[in-house]
């Protein structure tokens, strides 16, 4: 009998923690030929999560969780419960039900039957998404296939399940700055794609603002590639270029016609966007020599206040 782990990143979802226990339950029973582990990562939440996750604890002892000391991010908890987890299969699915249950047992042929090491989800509508959050995701996977090596699938969610071996394989990349969507590729192995239509939340509210999008795709371009660097290295040789064309007219201009103050406003423009694409480059730069700051300093990636596992149980303070 194989066991499952379901891991289930939490930030203050508990509006939909309950709804998420009862479809998992209607799940495993379906899935009789198999145990279950429901390892909840509560990231820090703000609300009553952790409540109610060891509500669910008490009343069914398949409930597992870990809580951070504070909001570490979604990475973060997601490599928590990747460590913790004690399944022959792990599956990673958020709380809030935008990621059916009703898959599971299609994924779990799949990584049994199939030969697949791994059974991931996307979506082929975003129907309730803002049109421009929409436009921007799009726009990212595209930008990201032209410049990485590592292949992103178009609409890819994070829920996914996974043999021990894709499991092991993730944890061994111990890098503090995670970007788990380009891990998942990076790592390769046999993957099936299954997709789904776009279902809405069951409860609260997305913690996912445009700005936070838009910082975590400069992380994921960042940790998969290294184009932007060459992009600013290109752009500076063909500034020198264009200048150095500059410089040759502004002196045959001067011995034909001798005429030296003309054309100060258009020269003054010339400076700006030089200065402005040097501060970019700059920016280019400092983005990469932060990222590789933040890497050599070797801190965890996430801090424990409390947890109940198969590897650890320990009381708040005695981690």
């Amino acid at each position: 009998m194989s066991k499952i782990t379901v891991v289930v990143p939490c930030y203050n979802e508990e509006q939909s923690l309950h709804f998420f226990y009862e479809e998992m339950e209607q799940v495993a029973a379906e899935m009789k030929e198999n145990t279950f582990e429901y390892l909840f990562v509560d990231d820090g939440s703000k609300d009553c999560t952790l409540e109610c996750i060891k509500e669910l604890k008490e009343k069914d002892e398949k409930v597992r969780y870990v809580s951070f000391s504070r909001n570490f991010g979604k990475e973060a908890a997601i490599y928590a419960g990747l460590y913790h987890a004690s399944g022959d299969y792990v599956a990673i699915m958020d709380a809030d039900l935008q990621d059916p249950p009703s898959l599971l047992p299609e994924m779990y042929r799949a990584v049994t039957e199939e030969g697949y090491d791994s059974a991931a989800t996307r979506r082929v509508t975003r129907k309730g998404e803002p049109p421009i959050r929409s436009f921007f995701a799009r726009r990212f996977y595209h930008i990201m296939n032209k410049i990485s090596d590592v292949e992103l699938m178009d609409g890819a969610r994070d829920y996914r399940l996974m043999n021990r071996a894709y499991v092991n394989a993730l944890l061994e990349m111990g890098e503090y700055n995670r970007f788990s969507k380009g891990l998942f590729g990076w790592v390769g192995f046999k993957i099936k794609w299954l997709e789904f239509e776009n279902v809405e939340r069951v409860a609260g509210e997305t913690k996912w603002s445009f700005w936070k999008l838009f910082k975590y795709s400069l992380d994921g371009i960042v940790a998969f590639s290294s184009m932007p660097l060459y992009m600013a290295s290109w752009l500076g040789a063909s500034m020198c270029g264009v200048s150095l064309f500059a410089i040759l007219f502004i002196i045959v201009r001067q011995l034909m016609f001798g005429n030296s103050v003309a054309g100060w406003p258009s020269m003054v423009c010339i400076i700006i966007l030089i200065g402005g694409l040097q501060l970019l480059s700059i920016g280019i730069l400092g983005l990469y020599l932060s990222k590789t700051y933040l890497e050599v300093k070797h801190r965890p990636i996430y801090i424990a206040r409390e947890a109940y596992t198969e590897k650890c149980n320990a009381e708040p303070g005695k981690l």
